[in-house]
């Protein structure tokens, strides 16, 4: 016969046993922002990663992994299919809050991080992944190729005044005010916002368009693909009149890139920086 406190001792000791490998198993993420899905992947953490938002661009390797759609539209069944233990995402990334509410009355663990769109802010989200993470160790090394890539950055000359065009086509033309990321990086590059008198975006008019008169008009990859290029453009009512229009000064970025405010900030101002100072497009 086996003694009752030996029984118990087997019970608690496979209790510590099960709790010990629950810890030890990776935890199934799925992420709704491109940020922290590329910080996860700079962490170390790429191969725990079961699904991403539709934002979730770079690395290449994240293109490979199911998509449950766009923050902003996401619903919980397809973040649910994933059979996800852990879901991330930031609260200006736009998913619902009753969709994150439905997932974790699922059982999911969801953390919703904040995120501001400065250097600091960059530095805090990436600590506060890798401390989520439980990898708060390998944070130092991303923040240290961060300061690197921004100790070499040298602001744009002469304070190029810049215009951001977020465009899908020549049916949806938006101008970026104040207080949004874009104007944020303009202004770290040593370049100024043409837009002036209103925060976030409002529709694009010709009018507004001559009467900013950028040195430089900006859009992302595929806003300048969406109007054909930079002929397409230039065919833009108003855009000819301005001092961009007349130098051909129109540069694009990859808008993760540019808007992300990932580990990849030093190489994203970099870039912005040279293509500020110098850019010219050959119609």
């Amino acid at each position: 016969m086996v003694h009752r406190s030996f029984k118990l001792g087997l019970t608690g000791l496979g209790l510590i046993l099960t709790l010990s490998a629950s810890a030890q198993t990776p935890p199934r993420i799925v992420s709704l922002d491109g940020t922290v899905s590329e910080i996860l992947c700079d962490l170390g953490l790429g191969s725990q990663l079961v699904g991403v938002d539709v934002t979730s661009t770079y690395p290449a390797s994240l293109q490979k992994l199911p998509k449950v759609g766009h923050n902003r539209t996401i619903g919980a069944e397809g973040v649910l299919a994933q059979r996800p233990t852990l879901v991330l995402t930031t609260e200006k990334a736009g998913a619902k809050t009753a969709v994150l509410d439905q997932i974790r009355q699922a059982g999911v663990e969801v953390v919703s991080f904040k995120q501001e769109f400065s250097v600091a802010g960059t530095r805090k989200l990436i600590q506060d992944v890798a401390t989520t993470c439980r990898v708060a160790g390998k944070a130092k090394a991303l923040l240290r190729q961060l300061d690197a890539d921004l100790a070499k950055v040298k602001k744009a000359t002469g304070t190029p005044k810049v215009l951001f065009i977020y465009a899908r086509g020549t049916g949806t033309m938006m101008v970026a005010g104040s207080g949004t990321p874009v104007e944020t990086m303009i202004q770290l590059a040593g370049g100024q916002n043409a837009a002036t008198g209103f925060s976030d975006f409002k529709p694009l008019t010709t009018e507004a368009l001559v009467a900013a008169n950028p040195d430089v008009l900006l859009l992302f990859d595929s806003g300048l693909e969406s109007l054909g290029g930079a002929r397409g453009l230039l065919n833009v009512p108003g855009v000819a009149q301005t001092n961009a229009g007349k130098a051909k000064r129109f540069v694009s970025m990859d808008g993760q890139l540019l808007t992300g405010f990932s580990p990849r900030l030093g190489k994203a101002l970099g870039e912005l920086v040279r293509k500020i100072s110098t850019s010219g497009s050959t119609l």
